[in-house]
C-alpha cells in the first residue's frame, strides 16, 4: 500500500472520530506561549519525557524514537512542527501519545499540560489576531478572554509534511 493510499484509508476510517461536538472533552496543552486544545479521543496517554534516541538527517521537528513498554514511537516536537520555537525538556514537558486507532505510533512533545476541559466552556471565535490567511485551525476564547487553538493530531499524522521526516 502506498503512502497516499494509506492516508486515504486512514482518513476514511477516522472521519467520524474527528467530528467535533460542543460537549467534547479536550486536553489543554501549552506550546510555547500558545494555548491549544486536543480532543481526548485523539490521545491514548500522556507521559513524562523519557529518553529519546535521536535520528540523523531528519527534519528539525522530528526529535527521534523512544520505547514505551516495548513499542517504538516516533517523537515530534509539536511546537516546532507548527512553526514555533523548540520545546524545552524539563519537569513540565510531556509527550502525548496519539490514539492507537491511528495505527501509527506517534508521540508529540508539548511544553506542559493545562488540564482537561469541556469544549462547551469555550466560545468559538471567527477571526484570530494570530491566524494566518491559510490557517485552518479553529480558535476559541475562554471565560478569562484567553485565546486557544484547536489542534487535530489526526490531521497532523495524515499530512504529507508529517510523513516526510527526512531532510
Amino acid at each position: 500500500m502506498s503512502i497516499k493510499e494509506y492516508q486515504h484509508s486512514l482518513s476514511k476510517q477516522l472521519n467520524n472520530a474527528t467530528q467535533t461536538s460542543p460537549s467534547a472533552t479536550v486536553l489543554g496543552i501549552a506550546l510555547g506561549e500558545d494555548r491549544c486544545l486536543v480532543h481526548m479521543h485523539e490521545v491514548s496517554e500522556v507521559i513524562q519525557t523519557p529518553k529519546i534516541t535521536p535520528v540523523s538527517l531528519t527534519q528539525p521537528w522530528f526529535i527521534g524514537m523512544m520505547n514505551v513498554r516495548g513499542n517504538l514511537y516516533s517523537i515530534t516536537d509539536l511546537g516546532v512542527f507548527l512553526g514555533g520555537p523548540p520545546t524545552p525538556f524539563n519537569s513540565r514537558s510531556r509527550i502525548l501519545l496519539a490514539s492507537a486507532s491511528y495505527k501509527m505510533n506517534s508521540g508529540f512533545l508539548v511544553n506542559s499540560m493545562l488540564g482537561i476541559r469541556n469544549l462547551s466552556d469555550f466560545q468559538q471565535i471567527e477571526n484570530s489576531k494570530n491566524a494566518k490567511n491559510n490557517d485552518t485551525y479553529r480558535y476559541y476564547m475562554d471565560k478569562e478572554q484567553r485565546q486557544w487553538r484547536e489542534i487535530s493530531l489526526h490531521q497532523i499524522i495524515s499530512s504529507d509534511k508529517f510523513l516526510q521526516i527526512a531532510q
